[in-house]
């Protein structure tokens, strides 16, 4: 077995395409739409899906927004400078809501950012990735 995709809702699906794309720099893996059911997929990622777990966007048709609840937490992404990455997606107008800097209580470096929807994205520096605190 192997996790294949996490699956977010949005309200507005250009703008979190846009924001995918263009701010996190993940290619449009595939989009379908489904008449009958009024909804439209988009998968995207950093790879193939037969290799990497991507994201699934649902757009429902005339859903323009939905409640996070207190259980999601975030998605995490790996990069290779976060500081580079933090300075780029300020640039592009994107929200950073926790600069870089060590995790509390450990020396991993990380920082969060908000897509269009408010889900949060954890980013994480590459030497540290799957160290946990550090």
């Amino acid at each position: 077995m192997r996790l294949l995709h996490t699956m977010l809702r949005v309200g507005d699906l250009q703008k979190s395409l846009d924001f995918y794309q263009n701010v996190l720099d993940m290619k449009l893996l595939r989009q379908s739409e489904n008449q009958e059911y009024k909804y439209t997929l988009a998968f995207l990622g950093y790879g193939d899906e037969a290799d990497t777990t991507v994201i699934e966007l649902t757009y429902n048709w005339g859903t323009d927004s939905y409640e996070k609840g207190n259980a999601y937490g975030h998605i995490a992404i790996e990069t290779d400078d976060i500081y580079a990455t933090c300075e780029k997606i300020k640039s592009l107008g994107g929200e950073i809501t926790r600069e870089p800097g060590p995790v509390k209580g450990g020396r991993t470096v990380i920082a969060f950012v908000k897509d269009p929807d408010g889900y949060m994205i954890e980013l994480i520096n590459k030497k540290d990735a799957g160290q946990g605190l550090g």
